[in-house]
């Protein structure tokens, strides 16, 4: 058997493609099944996300299998080969199981390290073993996937740096104040990039978020969000001196929070250290703050700073995970491989015997003053001879097994001795019986 994948990602398709070759997740059943019966695949998992579409799938021969793989895609989605293909690849064998250690891990993601993706290949897998396509093979890879991700996730710091904007915000909020608990955030606008730093803040501990929009309707809605207190826009300036974190994200023209008010709101606060996370474009705080002691301010340009910063890290931090992919792919190599060489050795063993006994039997049908002594002893002899003819070629067979040419030796074996022929005498004789 041998282990294929076929996709597509962001790095090779645009959003339109990948949006019409999705699956969804309450539908899924029905395309596993159809790919386990209609396309001669013999186990299957399918992995769709927002940026990755891709089949996983066991298949006797590679070749067909990957034919077979982007025939399904194609027909079931209606969209024609010429057209799809381009936008492909496919992985095979090593190859493959490479690729699910990197996808898992974060390392194959847009944002490298991004811990999503382990979740979504979990549930992946999960549909595939509730509609029963996933089976030995599939079993033993995910398995093996999930702990290559966790260990790549303990051993290296590939998901400890913060790589968007409004998370890297609160980063450094941390840094400032050691812990969020207990304390007070402002949002002033209703920005994207301001909603999402507040819903990192309050996962980080902040106690209370106020909201001050121009239209105070709009305020209203956010706070519901955050179960947070919204205030007339007019007013953001009375209510500085009770929060410790600004983020401030408007279309105003120019400044709204100056040095002077802050001077004050900042003797009013006893020297209690205040962080501005000013991410709108024109800037709305006057960078003058920063003078005043206690005060620190980041914009949108200082914050993308530190995101690409940190996702240098990131990739640093992908070379060691790749390491570790390295080592881990050999084990699972050696089983995969062992996959093959025991039904083979137990096959060209089974020959030899029946051979053996048939031949035995007879010469000895022949020879009918032959004492029971007698023939336990040609019994006796036979097996030996047998068992020191095939003593080295399964010698050579699992010790070659683990190698890159491992396929080789157990294709020649199985040619050379028409162990399939056999294989499928027996298929038949199951079928008919």
């Amino acid at each position: 058997m041998n282990l294929i994948v076929v996709g597509l990602s962001h790095k090779t398709a645009p959003v339109e493609i990948r949006e019409r070759l999705s699956f969804p997740a309450q539908t899924i059943g029905e395309p596993l099944n159809r790919l386990c019966t209609a396309y001669e695949i013999n186990e299957g998992v399918i992995i769709s996300t927002c940026n990755r579409v891709e089949v996983f799938a066991v298949t006797r021969d590679i070749e067909k299998g990957l034919w077979q793989v982007k025939k399904f895609l194609s027909e079931y989605h209606n969209i024609p080969l010429e057209g799809l293909d381009k936008h492909l690849y496919a992985y095979t064998s090593e190859d493959a199981v490479r690729h699910i250690f990197r996808v898992s891990s974060g390392i194959d993601s847009m944002i490298i390290g991004e811990p999503q993706i382990l979740g979504q290949v979990k549930d992946a897998y999960g549909y595939a073993l509730q509609h029963k396509t996933a089976g030995v093979i599939m079993n033993k890879l995910f398995h093996k996937a999930f702990s290559v991700a966790k260990r790549i996730r303990t051993e290296t710091k590939i998901g400890s740096s913060a790589v968007s904007v409004s998370y890297a915000a609160v980063e450094l909020a941390k840094k400032i104040f050691g812990t969020l608990e207990g304390k007070t955030a402002m949002l002033i606008g209703a920005g994207e990039m301001a909603e999402l730093a507040a819903r990192h803040l309050l996962s980080s501990g902040v106690q209370e978020i106020i909201v001050a929009n121009r239209t105070y309707e709009k305020a209203i809605e956010m706070a519901k969000g955050f179960n947070g207190t919204p205030i007339m826009f007019r007013e953001f300036t009375h209510y500085l001196k009770k929060v410790d974190i600004v983020i401030a994200s408007t279309a105003a023209p120019k400044f709204i929070i100056h040095p002077e008010q802050i001077e004050e709101v900042i003797k009013e606060r006893k020297n209690r250290s205040m962080f501005f996370i000013d991410i709108s474009v024109p800037r709305n705080i006057d960078p003058l703050i920063n003078n005043i002691d206690n005060i620190y301010l980041y914009n949108v340009d200082d914050l993308q700073g530190v995101v690409e910063a940190n996702l240098k890290e990131r990739a640093k931090e992908a070379k060691e995970a790749e390491a570790i992919i390295n080592e881990e792919l050999g084990n699972f190599h050696r089983w995969v491989k062992s996959l093959d060489v025991v039904p083979t050795i137990v096959a060209l063993k089974k020959k030899f015997e029946e051979i053996r006994k048939g031949e035995m039997e007879k010469a000895l049908s022949g020879m009918n003053n032959l004492q029971e002594k007698d023939k336990e002893t040609i019994d006796a002899m036979t097996k030996a001879i047998i068992n020191k003819v095939v003593h080295d070629p399964v010698t050579h067979l699992k010790k070659e097994a683990n190698k890159v040419e491992g396929d080789f030796y157990i294709e020649a074996a199985r040619k050379l001795f028409d162990l399939d022929a056999e294989a499928d005498k027996e298929a038949k004789k199951a079928e008919e019986g």
